[in-house]
C-alpha cells in the first residue's frame, strides 16, 4: 500500500475535503499538522515545489497536489492507481 502524507491545519475546509476523499477511498494516511510548526510547513513547501497552502498531499514522497488537484485526478480516474486503490 502507498505511503500517503497530507499536510494540514485545523479548521481548514479544503483539508477536510481532501481527507474525506482519501477516507472514502479506504486508504490510510498520515496527517501532519503544520499550523504551529514553521519547520514542518517549510519542509512541506520545499517538497511541494514552493506551495505554501494546505493541504498538500504526497504519495511515497512524491507531491501529487492540493485539494483541488486530487479531486481533479479523481474525476479523471487517475487518483486510484496513484494511491494504490484497485478499480
Amino acid at each position: 500500500m502507498a505511503n500517503i502524507e497530507i499536510y494540514t491545519t485545523p479548521f481548514c475546509p479544503f483539508c477536510t475535503q481532501a481527507k474525506r476523499l482519501l477516507t472514502s477511498k479506504g486508504v490510510e494516511f498520515k496527517e501532519i499538522d503544520v499550523m504551529m510548526s514553521a519547520g514542518k510547513r517549510r519542509k512541506m513547501s520545499e517538497m511541494a515545489g514552493g506551495a505554501t497552502s494546505v493541504p498538500q498531499i504526497f504519495v511515497d514522497g512524491k507531491h501529487i497536489g492540493d485539494c483541488d488537484g486530487i479531486h481533479a485526478m479523481d474525476a479523471r480516474g487517475q487518483l486510484d492507481p496513484v494511491i494504490g486503490v484497485a478499480n
